[in-house]
């Protein structure tokens, strides 16, 4: 296959920049891929899966440095080609596709003029000739109305829809090499089949050659022909596809398998007054009802997994829960009595007692303020904490995350893993002494492994204090893990509700049971079953 051969890297060492040391962040990887192959990229957060994608494009993020080794992309050496050179490959050879399409593409500019771009800079081919392009790649990408949607600005599609043209965009040059970057981590897992099954076809279609970076090892295991497992910066092992889910040889790849082992106790059922009801509410942005006529209880010591599509309505009932969307008809309850429609009308302990932890831990905390200021804040200004008394409190809270807190407390967010900044969400919910927590896709952007630990810890916290949470999440992983009752909505509304395991053994309405059979399934030939059984979608063998 000498011929085919596409990249080479070889002894690859990329360092890392902390204060005025350089560390080693990948540490003499060597990787291969061939034309129209798919290499899976996967291990824990930290692992080097990004930061080893983006050197195949001769790239390095700031604050990183390439300080070893050869990167040949199809005789090209990207290590010793001038700026120029690489960035003439770049969108035209090689192109990338981010994790978040929303936060990647222009929010000024129509998508249709952002696909033509590299194109025409890159003297591909005319621009109405790519516009053309556009408009017959997103109909492959199975986009809605073909026609139109690239003049619509991103704002004005769906997640699920801004990623496939994202793909689309990255495809318009005929790349000889994509790199995906966790393209589906953020999807509902409905509008994870479309973009799956939409990528698979156009890497197939086209012959691409396609690195796959994930942390979902099912998602993976549709996706690549061959899968490397990384750990610190270092290479564990790899294999073709099937051969490394039948039988990985490292402990590390086994316990990559066997993680979402974890299922808490069952908890007593449901008594008493709930600490929070939604209670026939609608509610809306403008003239649009985005929750139509919702109601639901959460109980002290359960937790209700709410779960749905994108644009279901789950974090605007958050909104209104929390008082940040007064509802139009309806009414919060909190342990029986009616809360003040909006958050300004609430007394300060009513606020207190509902606290959130955001899904992006990067973006919820302050960059520039330390842990101490994090956590302490809400202890202060809910309980009045101050001097000694909230310092200990403070260490009391990073002892109870699992934080050293002599160790951390005076950190900053960017001195944190991903995992680590999501804990300190948790500390700094927990800081208020709350009776809910509504937890908002905590864990749909970490890892698989730091995933069970912040599930595990949790759990631990609810039993402790007996805390009711509201878990938002299009994980049915996640949901199987934690819930005592789940809520499934579509457009708007509760179409089904009830025990966790009543909904998963017996879902009786057609949705729920769209949801459960869209859980990928750790088996290569899983998504081509999928797509033969649904109508209008044909498997690509």
């Amino acid at each position: 296959m000498e011929n085919t051969r596409l990249l080479t890297i070889k002894g690859l060492k990329i360092e890392g920049r902390s204060g005025d040391a350089w560390h080693e962040i990948i540490k003499g990887v060597d990787l291969t891929l061939h034309k129209g192959e798919v290499l899976g990229l996967i291990g824990e957060s930290g692992a080097g899966k990004s930061t080893l994608g983006l050197a195949a494009m001769g790239f390095a993020r700031d604050g990183c440095r390439i300080s070893g080794g050869t990167i040949d992309f199809d005789g090209i050496d990207l290590r010793t080609a001038s700026e120029t050179r690489r960035r003439g490959l770049r969108g035209k050879r090689i192109a990338y596709v981010a994790q978040s399409a929303a936060a990647s593409f222009n929010p000024a500019h129509k998508l249709i003029d952002q696909y033509c771009e590299a194109p025409v800079v890159h003297g591909v081919m005319p621009r109405k000739t790519a516009e053309d392009d556009a408009v017959d790649l997103y109909r492959r990408m199975r986009l809605p109305n073909p026609d139109a949607i690239g003049f619509r600005y991103p704002h004005q599609v769906s997640g699920g829809q801004l990623q496939r043209a994202m793909t689309a965009m990255a495809m318009s040059c005929r790349p000889d090499l994509i790199i995906f970057d966790e393209p589906t981590t953020a999807l509902d897992v409905t509008t994870q089949i479309e973009v799956m099954a939409a990528i698979r076809d156009i890497v197939r279609q086209f012959g691409t050659a396609a690195i796959y970076i994930t942390h979902d090892l099912a998602v993976v295991a549709q996706m690549a022909d061959r899968i490397k497992v990384l750990l610190r910066g270092d290479e564990v092992e790899e294999a073709d596809t099937r051969s490394m889910l039948a039988a990985p040889r490292e402990d590390y790849t086994r316990s990559l398998w066997a993680v979402r082992s974890f299922a808490r106790a069952e908890h007593p059922s449901a008594t008493g007054i709930p600490v929070a009801s939604v209670g026939n509410v609608t509610a809306g942005y403008g003239a649009v009802d985005v929750l139509k006529n919702i109601s639901f209880d959460i109980h002290a010591g359960r937790t209700v997994a709410v779960v749905g599509e994108s644009g279901s309505g789950k974090s605007t009932t958050a909104r209104v829960i929390t008082g940040l969307l007064p509802p139009r008809e309806g009414e919060v309850l909190f342990n029986g009595k009616a809360l003040p429609a909006s958050f300004k009308a609430r007394s300060r302990d009513e606020l207190r007692q509902c606290q959130m932890i955001y899904q992006m831990a990067d973006t919820a905390l302050n960059p520039k303020l330390r842990l101490r200021e994090l956590i302490g804040r809400p202890a202060a200004m809910y309980l009045g904490l101050k001097g000694k008394a909230l310092d200990s409190r403070i260490r009391d809270l990073l002892a109870l995350i699992e934080l050293e807190p002599d160790k951390y407390i005076d950190r900053l967010p960017s001195e944190l893993s991903g995992g680590q900044k999501q804990r300190i969400g948790i500390a700094r919910a927990l800081a208020a002494e709350p009776q809910l927590i509504i937890c908002d896709e905590v864990t749909s952007a970490l890892d698989q492994i730091v995933q069970e630990g912040i599930l595990k810890l949790l759990d631990r916290l609810q039993n402790e204090f007996n805390l009711a949470y509201m878990f938002i999440t299009h994980d049915l992983a996640t949901v199987k893990a934690i819930a005592d009752e789940v809520v499934v909505m579509q457009h708007g509304a509760v179409v089904e509700r009830g025990a966790k395991a009543e909904i998963f053994a017996d879902p009786k309405e057609d949705y729920t049971r769209l949801l459960l059979s869209s859980v990928p399934e750790m088996d290569p030939d899983w998504l081509n079953r999928l797509l033969v059984a649904r109508s209008g979608l044909t498997p690509n063998d």
